[in-house]
């Protein structure tokens, strides 16, 4: 909602940058997808890696108790 409002004023305000933000969203969103996706994969290794570090702790009874 913030950024609406943002942009109505740019809009007020300077109305051909205002336009050509909304044009370049779409454009810019789709050049950072990648490194988007890269980041998720990267995160994904990095789980697994800590998951297979801390599985001797957790077959050897290191967790949290219930």
């Amino acid at each position: 909602m913030l950024g609406f409002l943002v942009w109505l004023l740019l809009l007020f305000l300077c109305w051909p940058i205002a336009l050509l933000a909304l044009v370049m969203y779409p454009l810019v969103w789709l050049v950072l997808l990648p490194f988007r996706l890269l980041g998720v994969g990267v995160e994904a290794v990095f789980e697994l890696l800590r998951a297979i570090v801390m599985l001797p702790a957790r077959v050897l009874g290191g967790g949290v108790r219930r």
